[in-house]
């Protein structure tokens, strides 16, 4: 199960009437985001695999996992906002555990994103899982 914040996600996209209110939520979470510094836009934290441009930087402090990341696309740095939810602040122990696919099947997004974005996203998740998995 996702933690606190990621529930109150899933409760405003329940109130959001189309896929079009949906989208627009995600693109608001990913301008709320702090800009990734330029300095941590190199090789080693850049995403393949995403049609834009994509960068994750992972922290784990004290066992916790967190990390920051941006993109050049609206939508995908939204959904980089989203996977920030779901993952920041989780012991890294347990975030191999989380079935993302099912969880971001919640607010409607596999259905409503190009196989282009979506294969990105799955790079993201997959960035982020072996980051932890190689922490733990």
């Amino acid at each position: 199960m996702a933690n606190a914040a990621f529930e109150e996600l899933v409760e405003d996209f329940e109130f959001l009437e189309d896929w079009e209110e949906r989208y627009r939520h995600v693109i608001e979470q990913g301008k709320a985001m702090k800009p990734l510094e330029d300095a941590l836009k190199v090789q080693a934290t850049k995403v393949d695999g995403c049609a834009s441009q994509v960068w994750l930087h992972p922290k784990i402090e004290g066992g916790v996992f967190r990390f920051d990341g941006e993109s050049d696309a609206m939508i995908v740095n939204g959904l980089i906002a989203v996977l920030r939810i779901l993952y920041n602040d989780m012991p890294v122990s347990e975030v191999t555990a989380i079935d993302a696919k099912s969880e971001l099947g919640r607010l409607g997004l596999n259905e409503h994103l190009s196989a282009q974005r979506s294969n990105g996203l799955t790079a993201m998740i997959v960035r982020v899982r072996e980051t932890a998995a190689a922490a733990s």
